[in-house]
């Protein structure tokens, strides 16, 4: 009587193993698919999703469902402990209270105003007059950073129209 294909190949990785990589005698047992090869790494197909349908359309996750359910009561609890524990001390809940009432800022308008730029020359009066209202302390450094950052974008797209006036005009030229 010859042994299955399996059952050698099992028999033939135990001999090779050292004592501690032996597989367990259930192992052994198992079935032929099982002592084939193991799958590692991801096992899935690169591309395709294992929820193609996605989520239902008006799936809401559980916090926002928590939330809602929270009753007035329930709410005004949680918001007088909080103001209890940053009285005591508690720096997270002092955070938390001072970003609700003045949240950190997202940028505000330039309390200066910037000469015209028409062209690429007038972009140097534009960054003379940012460096000058930064060295003034009008603006911060990054706000400086941020508005000079506008002006490159302007200087970027007059020097675009000029080299496309400047190409239609040698089209025009050579036809």
């Amino acid at each position: 009587m010859t042994k299955p294909e399996w059952q050698k190949a099992a028999e033939a990785a135990d001999a090779s193993a050292a004592p501690s990589e032996a597989a367990p005698k259930a192992a052994q047992k198992a079935a032929p698919e099982a002592a084939t090869k193991k799958v590692r790494g991801k096992p899935f197909v690169k591309g395709k999703s294992g929820n193609p349908a996605g989520l239902k359309p008006g799936t809401r996750h559980r916090k926002t469902l928590m939330l809602e359910h929270m009753s007035d009561d329930d709410r005004a609890a949680i918001v007088s402990k909080i103001i209890r524990q940053a009285k005591r001390g508690d720096r997270p809940s002092q955070k938390m209270i001072v970003d609700r009432i003045e949240p950190p800022r997202k940028g505000r308008a330039a309390p200066f105003s910037l000469p015209p730029i028409k062209t690429a020359a007038d972009v140097v009066g534009a960054l003379a007059t940012v460096t000058a209202a930064m060295a003034a302390g009008k603006i911060s450094p990054a706000e400086a950073v941020e508005i000079a950052a506008v002006i490159e974008t302007a200087r970027r797209a007059i020097e675009t129209q000029d080299v496309e006036v400047r190409l239609h005009a040698l089209e025009e030229r050579f036809k």
